[in-house]
């Protein structure tokens, strides 16, 4: 299962899901399903836009959670 820490990472950066979409120009309702863990799908230019304006790597905020770990929340 693919989970989303993006929410932490704007946290880290003290940075508002409203600030990440001013500045990515992605929509709201993206960011937040995104921080939620909600969306479904994520095309490679959303990914590349929330990487350049966090200066990241996706990796910094998609983990894969294997059914091994009992909760990936604890991450």
């Amino acid at each position: 299962m693919i989970r989303f820490r993006l929410k932490r990472l704007l946290a880290l950066r003290e940075m508002t899901q409203k600030r990440l979409a001013e500045i990515t120009g992605i929509r709201s309702p993206t960011i937040s399903a995104i921080c939620t863990n909600s969306i479904k799908q994520i095309p490679t230019v959303v990914m590349d836009k929330i990487c350049e304006a966090l200066d990241c790597q996706p990796s910094d905020w998609i983990e894969r959670v294997t059914s091994d770990n009992k909760n990936p929340s604890q991450k």
